[in-house]
């Protein structure tokens, strides 16, 4: 069972949250119909809030009752900018920082949830066994997790899949930023941007995925001992040969012109389910084709038709379609079958991907 805040640490939660939003004491006073004598009592742990209040209160400022209730697991403490309020109330950034936290964090205490209810059980973590001290390491490292998992040089059909078989848990999340992750002990996890096209969304989690593999200053003392801009380029290369293995390339080299070199990537980005500016990154670094042909390929953008014509206009779902990791769901509905969880808990810790009416016999 988890642990719960005292009325002065929830008070302090939804100040900070509230401050996340850019609201002030009396935006959340008339949005949830109290008096902002009653908030501010709250927000200084002068005054307890009932079930139907703080419910209310977690609606209109979008998280969900167990981020007001339950402590933020230390990892996430430590891994977190220490901010005031009034700071977070200033500053986008901040305020940005404590969502992308927040989320992270109650991810992180969902996962952990299962796990301890015994429907989920976590995978070793891929950790790369060298250090990755260049960028020609870190695709090594991308080609080393492919062989892991039996991916050879084949398009990745479900990125949320293959970060799972890895260790480290997905999901989709409202956050200001592209994404975020970190390793607690044996468990991994990791957020997404939700209003990102589902192209970038595969590239994000490729790079989080990549933080895990290589480690970084919030997980171990594994992989890249560089400087923070060149260890983000690392995990950049890693990500870009793991959605897109370079080798695959040749293809493209291969064409006698220009214009069928084109149509030949496109081919490639369609296949493989990359971005254009991730198909033209890896097309330079292979080193083959002089710079003027790289810049009129970067400037001619396929249309959406082009991808769509170039795989048969087959689906291409992934994580368009979903929003949390495929073996969390099944745990998740394993845990509402043993009566472990609610309905409404299990609605919640699917992040939007079914609807208490889904779970109804009628």
């Amino acid at each position: 069972m988890m642990d719960q805040l005292s009325w002065e640490s929830i008070g302090e939660r939804v100040r900070d949250s509230r401050a996340s939003m850019g609201l002030s004491q009396q935006d959340l006073a008339d949005r949830v119909g109290l008096e902002r004598s009653m908030i501010s009592k709250l927000e200084k742990g002068a005054r307890r809030v009932d079930a139907m209040e703080l419910t209310a209160i977690a609606r209109v400022l979008d998280y969900p009752v167990t981020h007001f209730l339950s402590p933020t697991p230390e990892v996430v403490s430590r891994r977190a900018a220490t901010t005031e309020a009034e700071e977070l109330s200033e500053s986008t950034a901040a305020r940005g920082a404590y969502r992308n936290e927040a989320e992270l964090a109650q991810w992180l205490r969902d996962v952990r949830q299962l796990i301890d209810l015994g429907t989920l059980t976590p995978r070793p973590l891929a950790l790369y066994p060298h250090r990755v001290t260049d960028l020609d390491s870190a695709r090594d490292a991308a080609r080393w997790i492919r062989t892991r998992l039996g991916l050879g040089d084949a398009p990745i059909e479900s990125v949320a899949d293959v970060c799972e078989s890895a260790g480290q848990f997905l999901a989709v999340a409202p956050l200001t930023s592209d994404g975020a992750s970190l390793v607690d002990g044996d468990v991994a996890v990791a957020v997404i941007r939700l209003d990102q096209e589902p192209g970038r969304r595969r590239s994000t989690a490729a790079h989080e995925l990549g933080h895990m593999v290589l480690g970084d200053e919030y997980s171990n003392d594994l992989g890249v001992h560089t400087p923070r801009e060149e260890r983000e380029r690392a995990v950049e290369v890693f990500a870009a040969e793991l959605l897109l293995p370079s080798g695959q390339l040749d293809q493209v080299l291969a064409a006698p012109d220009e214009e069928s070199r084109r149509h030949a990537l496109v081919r490639l980005a369609a296949e493989y389910r990359v971005s254009w500016s991730l198909a033209i990154a890896q097309l330079r670094r292979s080193g083959t084709l002089d710079g003027g042909e790289l810049r009129k390929l970067r400037g001619r953008v396929p249309t959406e038709i082009e991808f769509r014509e170039a795989v048969g206009w087959k689906p291409q779902p992934d994580l368009a379609s979903i929003r949390v990791s495929p073996r969390y769901s099944s745990a998740v509905v394993a845990a509402l079958r043993e009566y472990a969880i609610t309905p409404a808990r299990a609605v919640e810790m699917m992040r939007g991907q079914i609807e208490l009416r889904d779970l109804s016999e009628d």
